[in-house]
């Protein structure tokens, strides 16, 4: 079991260490953060609270200069 579960952590970790891999590390953490931060701000679920907080997160990710976020994938 204990094999099973290193297997399939080798391959994560071997493209962490390329500098590909880390560069996507680093932007998924703004992307994160983007989003910690739009949830920080705007907690509520009303309808002016969440458009409030998708206003935000695309506004943080357009700074950053990351994706957007499909924001209809997102749980409802």
């Amino acid at each position: 079991m204990a094999a099973f579960v290193i297997a399939l952590g080798l391959p994560a970790a071997a493209f962490a260490l390329t500098a590909q891999g880390q560069v996507m590390l680093q932007r998924w953490g703004l992307s994160d953060r983007c989003v910690a931060a739009a949830q920080r701000a705007f907690p509520d679920y009303t309808p002016e609270a969440n458009a409030k907080r998708d206003a935000q997160l695309k506004q943080c990710l357009a700074n950053s200069n990351l994706p957007p976020r499909d924001l209809s994938a997102a749980p409802k």
